[in-house]
């Protein structure tokens, strides 16, 4: 098998600018300077021409091209455009909302970027290498995961809607003209906008075309940035899919130890404590590993804290999901999975109730952009008329992201310990074994 080639969505826009940098050509004939595309009457107004789709094409590895205000951070705190360089081909293609850009290129290239994004320059090189192994197999298995649905005619179905309940989760299969995206959703992707540290570039050389392996198959290696202390599992966050390899865990040297998380009054005390964990350190010089300056705007994500009003979270309800729940009674949990983490949640307001799931649907509906987790409990505090403070909802949560697989945080604690990549790789991934693939 050779080296794969990837295909990720950078951005949609009615209008795309773009520089090449290099020998580009399209439709055979040679492409420099400053590009515009439009989107008019539902295709693509390039050169003179309409068209349905565009791939301008590298003439050496070395070429690369820039793509103008790409938005990184969608629907985060920290969201902001930028200009971005991307080696490899652009393919441009004409969709309903504007003309979607999309970066060709191998699958190691990719990597070099995607590490570099996700991770800091500081970070330690058993981390990297990590990353590296994670990054491969997670994008190989969705690769795989495609095929296989294109050769079986299936769809994933990825929201189930009942007059009580609406459990929605979001998975890279929202991607149809690609593999994946370049932003969280999938796995942060920068191109060469920074250049690629030499460490990040030696963990992926290092590891080349090694993977993670169950069962004779390509893991599904899912990462987040905190657990909070407990390692979610795969079926309580996406379809209910349980996978071996994505269990339960205390993300500490005793594994074995957690309780039962599913349970609210364990819960409940997990959340509202701190209890020890790999990634429960505020040393900067580990999350500097890990969090990039606009990650590090965010401090507090081990144990953290959010309050609204009755009147703010009503409304940021409504704007958020669509739904007049009418003023906010009472948020009330049904069903947390195995770290704790809220997977359906009882919204109770006065025109309507409602149950939501599952954790990135509860996580979209209470907060602007995303909260940290969803794990997270509960505080009615009752207005105090004397002191003019008005009723509020107090969440106290635990963790950042959705908390399955690893955990970047305490894998950046265990490198510091001494743990090497293998080690960190099979503390996350229970049972898995390491393969190389082409």
């Amino acid at each position: 098998m050779k080296e794969p080639q990837v295909s990720v969505g950078i951005m949609t826009e009615r209008e795309i600018n773009f520089l090449p940098e290099g020998n580009y050509s399209c439709n055979g004939a040679a492409v420099s300077g400053l590009q515009t595309a439009t989107l008019i009457a539902g295709k693509i107004y390039w050169n003179n021409g309409l068209h349905e789709e565009l791939i301008f094409t590298p003439a050496l590895e070395s070429d690369s091209f820039e793509l103008k205000d790409v938005t990184i951070g969608v629907n985060f705190h920290w969201e902001r455009k930028e200009d971005q360089r991307f080696l490899g081909a652009l393919k441009l293609v004409a969709v309903p909302s504007g003309i979607t850009a999309i970066n060709l290129l191998p699958v190691e290239k990719y990597l070099e970027s995607v590490i570099s994004s996700e991770m800091s320059a500081t970070a330690s090189p058993e981390l990297l290498k990590a990353h590296a192994v994670i990054s491969r197999s997670w994008l190989l298995a969705q690769m795989n995961k495609t095929k296989e649905m294109e050769a079986n005619r299936t769809t994933q179905v990825s929201c189930i809607r009942t007059p009580d309940e609406l459990i929605r989760w979001y998975d890279r299969e929202d991607h149809e003209l690609f593999d994946v995206c370049a932003d969280d959703h999938c796995q942060r992707y920068q191109g060469i906008t920074r250049i690629s540290t030499q460490k990040a570039i030696d963990a992926v050389t290092a590891t080349r075309a090694t993977v993670l392996l169950s069962d004779g198959k390509i893991c599904d290696a899912r990462f987040s940035k905190s657990c909070g202390g407990a390692v979610e599992e795969f079926q309580n966050c996406w379809e209910d899919k349980k996978h071996t390899y994505l269990q339960k865990i205390s993300d500490s040297e005793h594994p074995e130890r957690l309780p039962d998380l599913t349970d609210e009054a364990e819960a409940e005390k997990w959340i509202r404590s701190a209890p020890a964990a790999f990634c429960n350190t505020t040393a900067k010089q580990i999350l500097s590993q890990v969090l990039n300056n606009y990650d590090q705007e965010t401090t507090d994500f081990y144990r953290w804290k959010v309050e609204y009003t009755t009147d703010e979270l009503s409304q940021l309800i409504r704007e958020r999901s669509g739904i007049d729940f009418g003023t906010l009674i009472d948020l009330i949990p049904v069903q947390r999975g195995t770290s704790g983490r809220l997977t359906k949640l009882k919204i109770v307001g006065s025109k309507r109730t409602l149950i939501i799931g599952k954790e990135l649907e509860i996580r979209r509906t209470l907060s602007p952009s995303h909260l940290y987790s969803s794990a997270f409990v509960v505080d009615k505090i009752a207005a105090d008329s004397e002191k003019g403070e008005n009723e509020k909802f107090i969440l106290t949560g635990a963790g950042w992201g959705h908390g399955v697989g690893l955990c970047q945080i305490g894998a950046a604690v265990m490198s510091e310990k001494g743990y090497t990549y293998d080690q960190i790789l099979l503390h996350y991934y229970i049972g898995a074994t390491l393969s190389k693939r082409y």
